[in-house]
């Protein structure tokens, strides 16, 4: 049976991981491209802030294609469409027909994904969609994978939390309010090691800084609300 050429949306990330060694089992499947989203101007990993030279040497470690998408420091949702469509369309017409994400229950986001693939007649994939999220934590875990939190929301968290490599005790301790996996956004994390990789990758701790942003206007406030919040982050070096 021929597999479907799919590529999958790679964040770096321990749901990334987990949802692409689910998709990895899957016979049905073949992954043949990872896609991150890239600050052109920090150069670093959308959302979770990490270094480039970092992504760069875990896309290496899982052996598989990779490619960025270049987006500016701030961009409008006009324009991160507008990117993400010619990825799409180059993608579509290299004989993909599938896109694969680590989504887990984010109803809106996983609506608002379908949309804008099924504008270009592809599908969504979500292999790791509605579990449990302290179930799958816990699974991640179990199957040798190891992460450290690069990024955390400061509603939840001081600058203490980041640079914290997630253990059984991590999850058991996590505020009532904070999901396992920070599906909502309460803290991004980077896997450095695990069974899909051929080795870890390896880096030290620097400096752990604090930024404020504004959420862009959008007509679908499901997507980003407006209003002001606040990140630490902890740089990895290579």
């Amino acid at each position: 049976m021929k597999k479907i050429k799919t590529y999958f949306n790679w964040s770096s990330g321990k749901d990334s991981a987990l949802a692409l060694y689910q998709l990895l089992k899957d016979n049905r499947y073949a992954v043949d491209e990872l896609i991150t989203t890239v600050n052109t101007h920090y150069n670093r990993v959308s959302m979770h802030g990490l270094r480039k030279e970092l992504l760069i040497a875990q896309t290496n470690a899982l052996n598989i294609k990779s490619s960025v998408i270049e987006l500016p420091e701030m961009p409008s949702m006009e324009v991160y469409e507008q990117k993400i469509l010619e990825n799409i369309s180059r993608l579509k017409n290299e004989g993909y027909t599938h896109s694969a994400f680590g989504d887990i229950f984010l109803e809106d986001l996983r609506t608002y994904r379908e949309k804008q693939l099924a504008k270009q007649n592809l599908k969504a994939v979500f292999p790791i969609w509605k579990r449990d999220t302290k179930e799958l934590i816990n699974e991640f875990l179990d199957l040798g994978f190891k992460t450290i939190i690069v990024c955390a929301n400061s509603k939840y968290f001081n600058e203490d939390f980041v640079g914290t490599v997630i253990d059984k005790n991590f999850i058991n301790n996590l505020p009532e309010d904070v999901d396992p996996c920070g599906e909502n956004g309460e803290f991004h994390t980077f896997c450095f090691d695990g069974p899909i990789f051929k080795k870890p990758i390896p880096f030290t701790i620097g400096e752990k800084v604090y930024r404020e942003y504004e959420n862009p206007n959008t007509e679908d406030d499901s997507i980003c609300k407006n209003e002001k919040y606040g990140v630490w982050y902890c740089d990895l070096i290579p």
